[in-house]
């Protein structure tokens, strides 16, 4: 591996691991650890309280658990309501089969289950999170550090919190111990010799990485990559990768097996791309700039490992979350040591521990502030609720008073709950149409943002006319609403526009929607 920092810190390993049967944390580590979970349940807490129901959307993961479980438990072959045909259930499916469960042995409902859980899997996450640091960084104070601010990072939050961690929040914590343990394993010849249980968890953790979520098995793969590239360099080293590789798909294969023979392997080429997974990080913004300088500044303080970690991680994904994780590691890396030096010279060592408690308590303070100003008063907000009171009763009385072949335009984001809150066909929308192909994803994607933003009747009869779409019924909100994420307050324009025109007659109205009958979709 040659003279580098990251084989210096490969060698100040034992006193975290002494020994093959060592525990991962010793007594040590929970005055550390604490206040990263402490941080953790904070934020927790904050966003229950500001968010009466989740943020953003999980009603086709729900759907696809009550699928499952309405066909025994074995995985049904599409999912209805969302889109005419419905879509490929295509999904890595472990999480789905958790769902069903859960509400199967609880009756826990879409939104309790979407709001509750994911908040508790962004705390476990921490946990490996304070275990990679110490180790990558060979500091406990450092791996603190670290833990607070991914703990109150709104960027990593932004989809592990919310509802979309039903499925995002159990994937990266799947591969934070997965890398963890490869790092482990990578290092583990020159601390311990080498430690069959690490490959054993690696190929673990891949596998229910690979049966969670697509872009998460990404991160998974270059991560593993970089750590071999980075630590070891050699066959064996390249060998045991490719065990981690082969356990991790031995564990997939009866799904992706089921997946081939039902959907054919095009299911997972016409998805490819449709969300910026590998690759989508590669257009050129001002804010690319501070990840490469970071690196730069690592490879310069011989941090290899760190420094090609976070070049992939801004170039390879389009998602914020995957840079934030990483750049947190490059930037205390950079900033502790001397940090750390000018204390140990200049604070007096009874002092340093008070020193420390009010460095966390600032940190818990502001970030917390950080955190609620993005989920409260940042446009757009990291947690922006979909549906409100008024929703969930317009789409109740959807599933009650409609007939069920009744198909319906919802206009805003709450159309992503509206299918599995309604059972009613949605003839409009963009969840679960990337496995029908980029361009059908694309069109339905531009349909659903046009529709959604019309602010007249005039508008969303030509779109609809346009697109050859002759719905039941249109559903729309009458004050602000969510659009992709985005609050928009054209609601109430339109509603009163479609309430003058002709070809759309009021079925059902409260305080914030508007349902109406179509009639006729020709202005």
């Amino acid at each position: 591996m040659g003279d580098t920092d990251d084989s210096n810190v490969v060698s100040e390993l034992r006193q975290f691991h002494p020994s093959a049967v060592a525990g991962l944390f010793s007594r040590a580590d929970a005055r550390y650890v604490s206040p990263v979970l402490l941080a953790g349940v904070a934020v927790y807490a904050l966003y229950l309280t500001v968010n009466a129901y989740p943020g953003y959307g999980a009603g086709l993961y729900n759907l696809m658990g009550e699928q499952i479980a309405a066909n025994g438990y074995l995985p049904p072959e599409s999912i209805p309501y969302y889109t005419v045909d419905g879509v490929p259930f295509a999904y890595p499916p472990l999480m789905f089969y958790v769902i069903a469960a859960i509400r199967d042995v609880t009756g826990v409902g879409p939104f309790a289950l979407a709001r509750f859980f994911p908040g508790l899997v962004t705390i476990a996450y921490l946990a490996p999170t304070y275990l990679l640091a110490r180790d990558v960084l060979a500091s406990r104070p450092a791996a603190s550090a670290v833990g607070l601010l991914v703990a109150l990072n709104p960027k990593v939050l932004q989809w592990h919190i919310t509802a979309g961690g039903l499925v995002r929040a159990p994937a990266f914590l799947f591969a934070v111990c997965g890398i963890y343990a490869g790092y482990r394993l990578y290092t583990a010849v020159e601390t311990t010799g080498y430690e069959r249980r690490w490959l054993a968890v690696s190929a673990l953790c891949f596998g229910l990485t690979l049966l969670t979520h697509p872009t998460y098995t990404l991160f998974f793969v270059g991560s593993f990559v970089i750590l071999w590239l980075s630590l070891d360099r050699s066959l064996a080293g390249f060998l045991r990768g490719g065990v981690v590789a082969a356990g991790g798909f031995a564990l997939a294969t009866p799904w992706l097996l089921w997946n081939v023979s039902t959907h054919g392997i095009e299911v997972f080429t016409e998805a490819s791309g449709t969300h910026g997974g590998i690759g989508g990080g590669l257009a050129v913004t001002p804010w690319l700039a501070i990840p490469l300088l970071l690196a730069a500044a690592l490879f310069l303080v011989r941090r290899p490992f760190l420094g090609v970690w976070t070049v992939a991680a801004a170039l390879l994904f389009q998602q914020a979350r995957f840079v934030a994780f990483v750049g947190t590691f490059a930037v205390v890396a950079l900033a502790f040591a001397p940090v750390r030096t000018a204390v140990a010279e200049r604070v007096p060592r009874p002092k340093r521990r008070t020193l420390a408690a009010v460095a966390v308590a600032v940190t818990l303070v502001c970030g917390l502030g950080v955190v609620g100003y993005s989920m409260t008063v940042a446009e757009p907000s990291i947690a922006p609720a979909f549906v409100d009171d008024d929703d969930v009763a317009a789409m109740e009385w959807a599933g009650d008073e409609t007939p069920e072949d009744a198909t319906f335009v919802v206009v805003g984001d709450a159309a992503e709950w509206f299918p599995d809150v309604s059972k009613r066909t949605m003839v409009v929308g963009l969840w679960g149409v990337e496995w029908e192909g980029a361009e059908t994803y694309a069109e339905q994607k531009e349909l659903y943002r046009t529709v959604s933003t019309c602010d007249s009747a005039d508008c969303v009869s030509e779109t609809l006319n346009a697109a050859d779409v002759t719905p039941d019924y249109l559903y729309v909100p009458k004050g602000t609403y969510i659009v992709r994420g985005k609050r928009t307050t054209g609601g109430g324009e339109l509603a009163a526009s479609l309430m003058a025109a002709e070809g759309y007659e009021a079925a059902y109205e409260n305080d914030g929607v508007v349902v109406f009958r179509v009639v006729s979709t020709e202005s």
